[in-house]
């Protein structure tokens, strides 16, 4: 016999499309550029859709699939993302995953009270902090919509925030294409320059068309701002079943599939080879409330189903996992946020977004967010495998031990538990005795005092002062600007 390998590793994963499937989602998608099309009222895009043998006909544009299928030719199937000092941090690309905070929602949870009250600066600061804090987060987003400063120039505040908290890239929405250049710029100081920003990314954004094809002039506006720099961007249209979309999971998945291909065309018709995903999030709508809901089952399966089509055409994917439906960190919070974290982990998305994510999106909550960076870092454990060679078979050391002894003592066991066996700060592991002398603690007051002493202990890396000045001006700069052009539109 000949051994091809004395070590074996093998990822953890599962597959839900067939190659079948896939290509019926593939020709679904593309027929549904080319007969339905897509609203944009934005001159520029006419423009460019003409100028590339589009059908312009008003706001209506229809793309012939040569010319989608000429822009993905150009398109990068993957990217290296670095954090804020410029250190390699992402390889977005195939089945890499990479787990990310929450975003956008206009309510926090705090943390202290328990009280769901308006999103502030303050607390998008401390979600950072949280964040920065916890090791198996790999990314962050601003964890809410500040409702305390001017919600047209918001982003001008709420990256700051960010960034004075956290070395970690980030992912950011983005208000406005004003808005969006200001943020750049700001990135650009933290960077040193335009060209090292280009060079080496750390900032992400996240334009958000709204479904059903839809391309507002903000987005449009945004997807631009990103493509002119060559930085990358994420597709972020939400698609609910039964609302904004088809009920049926297969029509979901054709329309999001549809909206990307779209976002792509767009973006590379601005500027060839820009760095765009193919993205979009599933909503699943609550047929008895009328809500979007975030933790059914069918979110995940069909977020994980639109990953393997992207992957088919070799381009960056984006999931949302960690989330609850729930206003309460309770069992119902741990079960949705645990199931979407692990099956999202075993479908190899890329950038998985919204852990901390309460109320169907309403709320942001670094209780959450601690509680599912205890399940992400599980799921990676789990998703990493087995390693199957000599050192990990042991067969000399249960020799050496034999019938009847212990393994504690042996070097093997001392040398190879930190690598095989994780260790969590918040899961209850004690003895009975060892508990109740403790008092009982539950999983909330443990996730709740975490959260107090992140607060209290953890110090991030500063901003130079330099860099800090220089991001008040262009703030002050900024909301003049966008404020003023507000005005007079």
């Amino acid at each position: 016999m000949i051994q091809s390998s004395n070590t074996q590793t093998r990822s953890v994963s599962m597959q839900i499309l067939s190659d079948d499937q896939i290509w019926e989602i593939r020709q679904a998608a593309f027929d549904i550029i080319e007969k339905v099309g897509f609203k944009c009222r934005h001159n520029e895009v006419h423009k460019l859709m003409r100028q590339a043998g589009a059908w312009v006909k008003g706001d209506n544009i229809k793309i012939p699939r040569y010319i989608v299928e000429a822009c993905l030719v150009t398109t990068p199937g993957g990217w290296t993302i670095y954090d804020r000092n410029g250190r390699r941090a992402l390889e977005v690309e195939g089945e890499k995953s990479y787990f990310g905070t929450s975003t956008a929602s206009p309510n926090t949870r705090d943390a202290s009270t328990g009280e769901i009250r308006p999103t502030t600066i303050k607390d998008i600061e401390l979600g950072a902090k949280v964040a920065d804090a916890c090791e198996h987060i790999d990314w962050v987003m601003p964890m809410g919509t500040a409702q305390d400063v001017p919600g047209d120039a918001a982003e001008l505040y709420e990256i700051p925030a960010l960034f004075a908290n956290t070395t970690k890239p980030a992912v950011f929405i983005g208000y406005s294409g004003l808005g969006c250049e200001y943020v750049y710029e700001m990135a650009a100081v933290i960077a040193g320059g335009a060209e090292q920003l280009r060079e080496k990314p750390f900032l992400i954004v996240y334009p958000e068309p709204i479904a059903p094809l839809f391309f507002p002039d903000a987005v449009i506006e945004r997807i631009f701002a990103a493509a002119d720099r060559h930085l990358p961007q994420l597709p972020g249209s939400t698609v609910s079943a039964g609302a904004t979309g088809p009920v049926t999971l297969a029509g979901v998945l054709a329309q999001i599939t549809a909206e990307s291909l779209i976002h792509i065309t767009i973006a590379q018709l601005r500027k060839q080879g820009c760095p765009v995903a193919m993205s979009g999030n599933v909503g699943i709508l609550d047929m008895r409330t009328a809500i979007m809901t975030m933790g059914a089952p069918e979110n995940s399966l069909c977020i994980a189903a639109q990953a393997e089509v992207a992957r088919s055409f070799n381009l960056p994917t984006w999931g949302l996992a960690g989330v609850t439906d729930s206003k309460l960190l309770d069992v119902q919070a741990g079960i949705e946020g645990t199931f979407s974290i692990l099956s999202q982990g075993l479908s190899g998305l890329n950038l998985i977004h919204d852990v901390g994510y309460m109320a169907s999106g309403m709320v942001c909550s670094c209780e959450q967010l601690v509680m599912g960076n205890e399940v992400v870092g599980m799921t990676k454990r789990f998703v990493e495998g087995i390693t199957v060679n000599k050192e990990t078979l042991a067969r000399q050391v249960i020799e050496a031990v034999g019938p009847a002894g212990h393994f504690i003592t042996q070097k093997h066991t001392v040398d190879n538990h930190r690598k095989e066996l994780s260790v969590s700060r918040l899961l209850n592991r004690q003895s009975i005795d060892t508990w109740n002398t403790a008092g009982q603690p539950s999983m909330a007051e443990q996730v709740k005092e975490e959260v107090r002493h992140i607060a209290e202990t953890h110090q991030p890396e500063p901003l130079s002062d330099k860099v800090v000045a220089e991001l008040e001006r262009l703030q002050r700069e900024g909301e003049k600007e966008i404020l003023t052009k507000l005005k007079k539109a």
